[in-house]
């Protein structure tokens, strides 16, 4: 039986939830476009950001920082036997998060971003994000 299987789960899902929503928006919007799901409420809007979230942090060390991340997260799931549940749900779902930015970050040097919650004037962002917030609320 693999170890921690809630985690790799966890981290299989967000990935793909992510790569397959980024390509989506990048494929049907141009950048800047912007689709109103629920006018002046909630919009997908496509943009790109070199920063970390909310546009902090700029730069080229952050493609590493989510390597890092993302390699220790992974060596924590394949060693690590005295996890909760929630514990391999919410490690699961950082990995995720911080595999599919850095994927992003590794290939284009920037994320791409598009979840704009408008009513709130929230910074963008995407699932990626979500996913390394559900894990840490785990």
């Amino acid at each position: 039986m693999i170890k921690n299987f809630l985690f790799w789960i966890a981290a299989f899902i967000c990935l793909i939830f992510d790569r397959v929503s980024k390509h989506a928006v990048m494929q049907n919007l141009q950048l800047y476009d912007s689709l109103p799901i629920w006018q002046g409420i909630f919009h997908i809007t496509y943009i790109t950001n070199p920063g970390s979230a909310f546009g902090f942090f700029k730069g080229d060390w952050l493609k590493w920082v989510s390597l890092i991340v993302s390699l220790g997260l992974i060596v924590l799931g394949c060693t690590n036997q005295k996890l909760d549940r929630w514990e391999k749900v919410g490690y699961g779902c950082i990995l995720g998060g911080a595999i599919g930015n850095g994927i992003d970050r590794f290939a284009s040097g920037e994320v791409t971003d598009f979840l704009s919650f408008m009513l709130i004037n929230f910074p963008i962002f995407n699932l990626a994000d979500v996913s390394i917030n559900v894990g840490l609320a785990c």
